[in-house]
């Protein structure tokens, strides 16, 4: 008999022995006589595991097949007794059919050895939304990117090169196609110059395909009752390529306080820039959402998987959180029915997206059908910029001058301010004077809010929004293209009420009784409404364009922007990376459109 996980959805089951087994392969996850040692004799010493640990300031290990995470757990362990102090390990591995956590626990529970490699996974432990997620390991000087997806699109996606891989799917018995030709020619793809694989099968069909794929291979002792297991590798030698030990980050908004934390993240030396005491990321609060797509693809899985990460932030800063929870109400029918349509997508975790018939009980007055995103956030920009962006620099970089190795950043005399192995511009509307060819258009915002408290004020979008303060409510916020100033006016205050009455008439009733203050910003948008975020030039990148949508989206576009820094892999999908790229709007056509 077999004890069924709370989860009747699981794709795990448990045995009599205490064994995790696959309900959907009937294969178990580790060997019985001890999965610790197995993953030990299999897969680190398979590839070569710590030796290989020497001389490298960072090491990119591949897995198919995460199961109870008891590969990684293992591999985190040894790096941090064996690697050298400051090189970092990316960890990239495929789980079509994640497990619970609290199954993972169960599992990894054997082999308290493990101790806080184990802890930390299980305490970082990814979540079940399809696509990629990037979960942080610190104490590890570790990232783990996990593509929970078929095999063949998360190999095909991602842009990273693998110096290891460790081949563990389900037996290719029960699973052939995880383990098919064009799968390990894949797995040949993205590798680096004299990469190992390790895996504990010796079928015939996986030593064709690795050879096929380019591989040299061999059998070794197996463990426990395998006679066999097998060690692949790539002819070529590894290679090394020196990243920037120095960047300039230009900007002070959210955008350069989420380069900056994943910069440091990185072991980079980070100076940011700028010249502004009021960056664009200065309101008393922010909300942390979405852009909602129900047509699906790429356009609607880049702003899901940049929410999921930007929240697991935000949640680990102490007191950045103002509120979860926010309702996106349905203005019309068809609204109502693409949220419907949201509410079921996988891009989402689980339960997070549910369809409200009536949001007035939560809100206080009447109102129709609401999408409830139980995840969304509303923090406190402050505490985040300060937390991320540290030390600024205040001054104006007027202009960028490549000078040998480095880039110069110079003021407006000409004279430098410093120089850098590398540059990101994060300036938002300061974009065009330091890099004039992009495709990018200005939008003036005004916020509102009071300092009067509304007891139980419930975070709400509606075209526009409502959100609580720290002691009121902020509201807004007008939207024009094309205009740069910055003053407060209170022609857009009345604006913004109005804005507000079409959503929650009976709170913009009161605050129109109220004294208000505000706060305009100009912010970056481009023509297709989606953020630059790439390389311009040698050792010169851009995060910008993210529009009202900056908290949502720099954190994860940070690391994405970083990672082509440091040459290290990006968290991104290489389908939602090219929908980022800068240059997309170089020909004339697409510029005229800006």
């Amino acid at each position: 008999m077999t004890d069924a996980s709370p989860d009747d959805a699981s794709p795990l089951v448990w045995n009599e022995d205490g064994l995790p087994r696959s309900r959907l392969y009937g294969d178990v996850y580790f060997s019985s006589a001890d999965g610790l040692a197995e993953t030990r004799a299999v897969f680190l010493t398979g590839c070569g595991l710590p030796e290989r640990f020497a001389g490298r300031d960072r090491l990119v290990v591949g897995e198919l097949g995460f199961g109870t995470g008891l590969n990684i757990a293992a591999l985190l362990d040894l790096w941090r007794r064996e690697a050298p102090a400051q090189a970092r390990l990316h960890i990239f591995s495929i789980e079509a059919h994640p497990i619970s956590r609290e199954d993972a626990a169960r599992a990894l529970s054997v082999w308290p050895e493990l101790g806080e490699a184990a802890q930390a996974l299980l305490d970082h432990w990814p979540g079940q939304a399809r696509g990629f997620h990037r979960v942080d390991l610190p104490g590890f000087r570790a990232t783990l990117d996990l593509a929970v997806t078929d095999v063949r699109q998360a190999l095909e996606s991602w842009d990273g090169a693998a110096d290891a891989w460790f081949l563990d799917g389900f037996s290719p018995a029960l699973n052939p196609a995880m383990w098919s030709e064009d799968i390990l020619a894949a797995v040949a793809a993205r590798s680096a110059p004299g990469a190992r694989a390790a895996t504990f099968t010796v079928a015939g069909a996986v030593r064709r395909g690795l050879q096929a794929a380019g591989f040299e291979i061999a059998k070794r002792p197996g463990f426990g009752r395998k006679k066999d297991r097998l060690e692949a590798w790539l002819p070529d030698a590894p290679s090394a390529s020196p990243s920037p030990a120095r960047l300039a980050i230009i900007g002070g908004g959210i955008a350069a306080a989420a380069l900056a934390r994943a910069a440091r993240a990185q072991g980079l030396e980070v100076s940011v820039i700028d010249a502004d005491d009021a960056p664009a990321s200065g309101n008393p609060a922010a909300l942390v959402t979405p852009a909602l797509d129900a047509g699906g693809g790429p356009r609607a899985a880049l702003p899901a998987q940049a929410f999921a990460r930007a929240v697991d932030l935000y949640e680990a800063l102490p007191g950045a959180v103002i509120a979860r929870g926010v309702l996106q109400l349905a203005q019309s029918q068809p609204a109502e029915e693409r949220f419907a349509v949201v509410a079921g997508q996988d891009i989402f975790e689980p339960g997070t997206m549910t369809l409200l018939t009536s949001a007035a009980d939560p809100l206080g007055e009447p109102a129709g059908a609401a999408l409830v995103m139980s995840r969304a956030l509303v923090i406190e920009p402050r505490g985040v910029l300060d937390a991320w962006r540290g030390e600024t620099l205040a001054a104006r970089v007027a202009g960028l001058e490549r000078h040998a190795d480095a880039w110069r950043l110079l003021d407006g005399n000409g004279g430098e301010i410093l120089r850098a192995d590398a540059v990101i511009i994060a300036a938002g509307a300061g974009l065009g004077d330091l890099w004039p060819t992009l495709g990018y258009r200005p939008v003036r915002g005004q916020a509102s809010w009071t300092a009067v408290a509304e007891p139980g004020c419930t975070p709400a979008a509606f075209g526009g929004y409502a959100i609580p303060t720290r002691d009121g409510v902020l509201f807004g916020a007008t939207h024009d293209r094309g205009v740069l100033d910055t003053d407060v006016r209170s022609e857009d205050h009345r604006r913004n009420l109005e804005i507000l009455a079409k959503g929650l008439p009976q709170l913009a009733e009161r605050l129109g009784r109220v004294p208000l203050s505000g706060r305009a910003a100009t912010r970056v948008a481009t023509p297709d409404h989606l953020p630059l975020a790439g390389q311009l030039a040698e050792g010169l990148f851009v995060l910008s364009g993210l529009g009202g949508r900056g908290f949502c989206l720099a954190p994860l576009l940070a690391e994405h922007v970083v990672a082509r820094v440091t040459g290290a892999p990006s968290p991104l999908p290489r389908e939602l990376s090219r929908l980022l790229m800068p240059d997309r709007f170089d020909s004339p056509v697409a510029r005229a459109g800006v």
